[in-house]
């Protein structure tokens, strides 16, 4: 079969051309259209980046057609139907933290871990529906002092190595030799530094809504960045803090996050929240922002993040995770991106997929960043799937 693209219809047409490939040997079947440009960086592949511009649905129609030569049954794009656990438990990690967990799916399954947002942001149970419950044996832990991990909201004892100790502490737990590591926006940050720090426990990776936790990206969202598209929105983050304290709203906020005054705590962690649900869909979520209200969310939430962020996600070097990337890029993986991001901009997932073009690159052209979107979600449902068959050809 051959594509064709009618520009006076914008329409796409197939003819029976069976000595010709739909794609070119050379050109990579993770997306088409009509408009594309090559782009050549220093001491890398050849990678091309493929415009989309008729929108979303046809897009996703024409990838995972073929694969080696072979015409494949299109991948699955819709989320499952919600389950249920079958196991739940709490693992003490050290003197102070005791992490919840739990598992559904398939108990002989295919093990996958799903590491949440925030940090803070702790798990719920739509997190389970990106997976096949008939193949995966899915996995699903509240880091930290978030969700129902005790204490609430701790900070002691609470750092990135401390969390990649916790996933590893859990695998052993659980009895399960190597996993799928499915992550999004602090969740892929986490994703990479617990890959670069245990490769051969890794088995693929699925990573939405880049976060490289960088000075540049933590001034775009929390310092005034971001407020260029969502001025409405900043405002009420802004005005809690005094003018006079203003140089570093990630200073500011630590202070009241960590004041002796529970209720100024609350104020703070209402404000900080609620910047960050405004701006997480490309729409307004009014479910979503409504979470800004939930002191006992918003507390753990807010302080776990801003702690992070303080101490610059306790990583040696502002570029530690692009420094160590080598380490993974024999991994399978998928980086799934909503091109209208404001809360880990296109630049972060764009740096990674430079640093490892093996990786699928999905650019979602009509999303933001939460993994709620139906283009994130589609291609996250996809991106399990692939794997899952990668999976099932290697038995």
């Amino acid at each position: 079969m051959r594509l064709g693209f009618n520009f006076a219809s914008k329409s796409f047409t197939f003819c029976a051309l069976p000595s010709l490939p739909i794609f070119p040997s050379s050109v990579p079947s993770r997306s088409f259209s009509p408009v594309s440009k090559n782009i050549t960086f220093p001491g890398k592949k050849n990678l091309s980046l493929w415009v989309q511009r008729v929108g979303y649905k046809t897009e996703t129609q024409l990838s995972d057609k073929m694969e080696s030569g072979k015409e494949i049954q299109e991948i699955k794009r819709n989320l499952y139907a919600a389950i249920e656990p079958y196991s739940t438990g709490f693992l003490k990690v050290s003197d102070v933290h005791t992490i919840y967990w739990e598992q559904s799916g398939n108990p002989n399954g295919y093990p996958v871990v799903f590491l949440h947002g925030g940090p803070g942001g702790g798990t719920s149970p739509s997190n389970r529906r990106f997976f096949d419950p008939e193949f995966y044996r899915i996995v699903l832990f509240d880091q930290r002092g978030a969700g129902k991990s005790t204490p609430h909201a701790c900070l002691e004892e609470n750092t990135t190595w401390d969390l990649i100790d916790d996933i590893e502490k859990l695998r052993e737990h659980l009895q399960i030799p190597e996993w799928q590591i499915f992550g999004g926006s602090w969740g892929t940050t986490l994703a990479l530094a617990y890959s670069e720090s245990h490769p051969d426990k890794v088995t693929g990776l699925v990573l939405r809504g880049i976060f490289l936790l960088r000075k540049k990206e933590i001034d775009w969202f929390y310092e005034g960045g971001a407020a260029a598209i969502y001025p409405d929105a900043w405002e009420p983050f802004r005005d809690l803090i005094p003018e006079k304290e203003r140089e570093s709203f990630i200073t500011a906020y630590h202070k009241r996050l960590n004041s002796d005054d529970l209720e100024i705590q609350y104020a703070a962690a209402r404000a900080w929240t609620k910047w960050e649900m405004m701006t997480a869909h490309l729409l307004p979520n009014e479910e979503n922002i409504k979470r800004g209200d939930d002191d006992q969310f918003s507390l753990a939430f807010a302080r776990i993040e801003n702690h992070y962020f303080v101490n610059k996600g306790f990583f040696p070097s502002d570029s530690f995770l692009l420094d160590n990337v080598d380490k993974i890029r024999h991994i399978n993986t998928t980086i799934v991106q909503g091109r209208y991001d404001v809360c880990c901009p296109m630049m972060s997932a764009w740096d990674l997929h430079k640093a490892f073009p093996e990786a699928d690159f999905k650019v979602v052209p009509d999303a933001g960043h939460s993994a709620n979107e139906p283009g994130i979600a589609a291609e996250l449902v996809a991106a399990n799937e692939k794997l899952k068959n990668l999976a099932k050809n290697k038995t």
